[in-house]
């Protein structure tokens, strides 16, 4: 996580709830109808939920940031605001609705964290735009406070097309990027933001198409980035990890770095916080894609929705051994033995195995106009279920040169039928302390032979 001293404010805008703990126990049946008794036990927990859990991971994050959304005049409101001040959230484009409630979620935590019953509070009526015109109007005359706009939307009335593409027409006017973690099947609220990141779920209900396979979720999540109209889409896939693209291609696909599962409540919101974050911080798209994923990894490993703090990233970064990058690239046309023990071995030399793709046009250029023999996304989906491969980053250029730059491996790897002063990339990474080394290949293994096995067996 590369901070920068120049960074803006964030604005988020969604809607904003409180989620509500209470603990206890079970250990008996009631005598009045067959529902288990809960004994409460310890303190009542209460934590900011929906756009307000994401807040305040920006601001845990170090980023200043504003919230835009509505609150009932109620009770619960003022509890909600009173956490977001305590976090340091400026809540001035909060707009209080006398006839409407606040969104509360309480949840009755048993013993191993076992969610018992959760009671939901909520109004979800469209928000007339008149209701929040003159917040709207504000933000716009301070618009140069900001580098980014956040949209959180879970449905509850405040984004409206209306509203929704007002917030982008005005970040759109200043050039500044708009990301919406989307639930919405109308996604014509959503056109011309910057990125949409829905999960799988929510992917299968905006686009009406299948999910099931990594296959499935790239040529759903490409659909929904044409008919939007935006840039990326980031899809996160739970225990598969995340997976971006853009209209065209995949970008890139990384696994899940959470190892334990308590809650997956707010994992959603940390992961469009950091990726937001690192973004505005001047990172990649791809490195904010994997510190997104190490916070969601750390978000589902805790009770409830909760701050996952920078410190708590990093620490996750080493021990996940992403401080000990391996980068190796090749065409992977048709998965052979050798492949196999070659990407295994590489693994070996770190701790995380990032594997540069060339694309189909990459191929075709160095292999002639009959390869690839499998088209892009199926090599994804081949590499991406081996267990020692952590990520994979397709390119378009013949050398994946620039692709190094943006990965910055430790320690870069080829085939040993190539020379280390040979090997594209090896002038970068010796540049910033890194190591080049090669992998014998496994004799008589290769895309090519099997590819003429199979030609010389067709024509006897």
């Amino acid at each position: 996580m590369n901070k920068h001293t120049d960074k803006k404010k964030m604005l988020i805008a969604g809607d904003i709830m409180l989620d509500i703990y209470h603990f206890g126990k079970v250990s008996r049946i009631s005598p009045e109808a067959p529902v288990p008794v809960f004994l409460e036990e310890g303190d009542v927990r209460m934590s900011p939920g929906g756009a307000a859990n994401v807040a305040v991971n920006v601001a845990a994050i170090g980023i200043e940031a504003d919230i835009f959304s509505v609150t009932g005049d109620d009770s619960i409101s003022g509890d909600l605001t009173g956490i977001l001040k305590d976090h340091g959230i400026d809540t001035k484009y909060i707009a209080s609705v006398s006839d409407r409630s606040t969104t509360g979620k309480t949840r009755y935590i048993a013993q191993n964290n076992q969610q018992i019953l959760r009671v939901d509070s909520e109004d979800t009526d469209d928000v007339d735009i008149k209701t929040v015109k003159r917040q709207l109007d504000n933000i716009e005359k301070r618009i140069d406070d900001y580098g980014l706009f956040l949209i959180s939307d879970y449905k509850k009335g405040l984004l409206t097309e209306e509203i929704t593409q007002s917030l982008i027409n005005i970040a759109a006017k200043h050039s500044i990027p708009v990301f919406v973690d989307a639930k919405d099947k109308n996604i014509s609220k959503y056109r011309n933001a910057t990125l949409l990141k829905p999960n799988r779920k929510e992917l299968k209900e905006i686009t009406d198409l299948p999910v099931g396979t990594v296959d499935e979720v790239s040529q759903a999540s490409m659909r929904l980035c044409r008919d939007a109209s935006v840039r990326y889409v980031l899809t996160t896939l739970g225990a598969d990890g995340m997976l971006l693209v853009d209209k065209d291609k995949v970008i890139c696909s990384v696994k899940s770095a959470a190892r334990e599962v308590y809650d997956v409540t707010g994992a959603g919101d940390t992961s469009i916080a950091y990726l937001a974050a690192e973004v505005l911080f001047g990172n990649s798209m791809e490195d904010a894609v994997r510190t997104a994923n190490i916070a969601a990894g750390i978000q589902v490993a805790k009770v409830g929705t909760s701050v996952v703090t920078p410190e708590e990233v990093r620490a996750a970064i080493e021990k996940s051994g992403m401080g000990k990058t391996v980068f190796t690239n090749g065409c992977f046309d048709i998965i052979h033995a050798g492949h196999v023990k070659y990407l295994r071995e590489a693994r070996k030399l770190g701790d995380r195995l990032v594997v540069g793709l060339n694309s189909d046009e990459s191929v075709h250029r160095l292999k002639g106009d009959s390869r690839p023999v499998n088209p892009l996304k199926d090599r994804i989906d081949v590499l991406s279920a081996f267990e020692f491969v952590d990520e994979v980053i397709p390119f378009e250029e013949d050398t994946p040169y620039d692709l190094i730059k943006k990965v910055r491996p430790d320690i870069l790897v080829k085939g040993g039928d190539y020379e280390i002063k040979d090997i594209v990339g090896a002038d970068l990474v010796r540049s910033w302390g890194g190591e080049v080394r090669t992998i014998p290949f496994v004799e008589g293994k290769s895309t090519t032979a099997i590819i003429e096995k199979i030609g010389g067996t067709s024509n006897d």
